[in-house]
């Protein structure tokens, strides 16, 4: 499979991608060779919106660094992430929605009084006076109207121009919001019936997979904002009737994944902009695991009706406040385990064992990574993600429902991090501990090693394969 093209719609839409880079960030295995994030969000100044996109800019930069080939064993950053051409940090912007309220986008003031009657059994006051420079605030009525610019716009027919045999979509977006609930069912329809481009008889062909992610929180309540989670109930179940009929029964869709959680977290209310700023969730990992999933579901499987999915913990304990990886199935913790691992004991070594310690390692030595190495700027990008990695999962484990892998905090004894799975003895190494047995094995002479290359594709492939080893030895992966 080549590209696969992932829409990421409303605040719910970032913080899936957010999950989801953190993921290739890690190694976790994708089918698709290249992800091509697309956000569409009418709030510029959206704080989990900026974020995934710096997060994302981050991890082009050090990608661009780095090979892969059959030369190479390293998984980290395998997956190419890049953007539309034409499209800057990601992002599909939206016309006339910046300092605008609705009444004004529809042009109320020019309307006949018939029309204008319509509008008013259409829209409440509220609704016409809402200024959309923050999104549509859990009104996918308005939201339903302002997204029907997609099909006409340059960046649209940049998509669609780029858009090659094999190619795949997956949109993400919540169904108790406004831009989430309105934006897809119009996007899936445009990518379904719109003819305008060249590509279009390859693009409405094409396999299509969609994550809608029901209630997972509630926001505080406050009688001067526009989200009020009382409503995302009501909201859910209409939008949920309508997707039925409109999506799942005419086979527009190839692959709808639905998600939510009766535990709820509660978060600030904040109708947008630079303070809507939630802390990572579950929810959002497992919807970005929709997205992997998709991407390995082989075209035969999608050839018939509608697959629906539903996401479960295999636990017979009931209802658990923290999930580890023992609570998932197999598929998934085959999937998690190793790569997550890898990438922990790579963030905690580069971390907590400081330039002299390692100064004096052969495997720094060897490598020609000396001090303007580790002061460079890719070292600067690799530490920046890792202390967003860091700040990931410690986002999910004090959410709720929290996910809590590893003892994120411990420093010491290192290979105690792994939260309910002791450590196994690594024969030979029966007295090299904690970061000295990351030393020891980051100086293990590797085979088939490639001495051409660069200096960062030797430090992540070092890192990669010493991981990997002693993921296996000390936890039997």
């Amino acid at each position: 499979m080549s590209k696969l093209y992932v829409f990421g719609i409303g605040g719910t839409g970032s913080r899936v991608l957010r999950s989801l880079t953190m993921l290739l960030a890690s190694g976790v295995e994708c089918k698709a060779d290249t992800i091509v994030p697309i956000i569409i969000d009418p709030d510029d100044s959206g704080a989990d919106k900026t974020r995934t996109i710096d997060l994302m800019n981050q991890y082009m930069a050090i990608r661009g660094k780095l090979e892969f080939n059959v030369n190479n064993t390293n998984r980290f950053f395998k997956t190419e992430i890049i953007p539309v051409d034409g499209m800057t940090n990601f992002i599909f912007p939206l016309q006339n929605t910046r300092n605008c309220r609705f009444k004004d986008f529809i042009a109320s003031s020019q309307l006949d009084k018939e029309s204008m009657a319509l509008v008013n059994m259409l829209f409440s006051e509220k609704n016409l006076n809402s200024d959309m420079k923050v999104g549509f605030k859990g009104n996918p009525n308005i939201g339903s109207v302002v997204l029907n610019q997609f099909s006409g716009s340059q960046h649209y027919k940049n998509f669609a121009n780029g858009f090659e045999q094999g190619d795949r979509v997956f949109i993400i977006s919540s169904i108790f919001g406004g831009t989430g609930a309105s934006g897809f069912p119009l996007l899936l329809k445009t990518i379904r019936t719109d003819k305008s481009s060249q590509a279009w008889s390859i693009i409405s062909r094409s396999k299509i997979g969609a994550v809608t992610v029901l209630p997972y929180f509630n926001v505080t309540e406050d009688d001067n904002s526009g989200v009020d989670s009382a409503t995302f109930i009501s909201k859910t179940k209409s939008a949920l009737s309508y997707y039925e009929k409109n999506i799942s029964e005419n086979g527009s869709i190839d692959a709808l994944y639905y998600l939510g959680d009766n535990v709820k977290a509660l978060y600030d209310n904040n109708d947008g902009g630079s303070k809507q700023k939630n802390a990572a969730h579950f929810i959002e990992l497992a919807a970005a695991l929709a997205v992997v999933n998709f991407a390995a579901t082989p075209d035969e499987k999608l050839a018939d009706m509608t697959l629906h999915y539903e996401y479960g913990l295999e636990t017979t304990k009931g209802h658990k406040a923290q999930v580890t990886f023992q609570d998932f199935g197999k598929e998934t913790r085959d999937l998690l385990y190793g790569p997550l691992t890898q990438f922990i004991l790579m963030n905690k070594y580069l971390e907590n064992a400081g330039e002299s310690q390692r100064k004096y390692q052969p495997w720094a030595i060897d490598n020609k990574l000396e001090k303007n190495f580790f002061n460079g700027d890719f070292f600067t990008e690799v530490t920046k993600l890792h202390n967003d990695y860091h700040l990931w999962l410690s986002e999910m484990s004090s959410n709720e429902r929290a996910f809590k892998p590893f003892n994120e905090e411990r420093t010491n004894p290192l290979f105690d991090i792994v939260n309910g799975k002791a450590p196994s003895k690594y024969y030979p190494h029966l007295f090299t501990r904690n970061y000295a047995l990351v030393d020891s094995i980051l100086n293990k002479r590797w085979p088939k090693w490639n001495k051409a290359a660069t200096r960062e594709q030797k430090f992540m492939e070092v890192f990669f394969r010493a991981t990997e080893d002693l993921v296996k030895h000390k936890y039997n992966i």
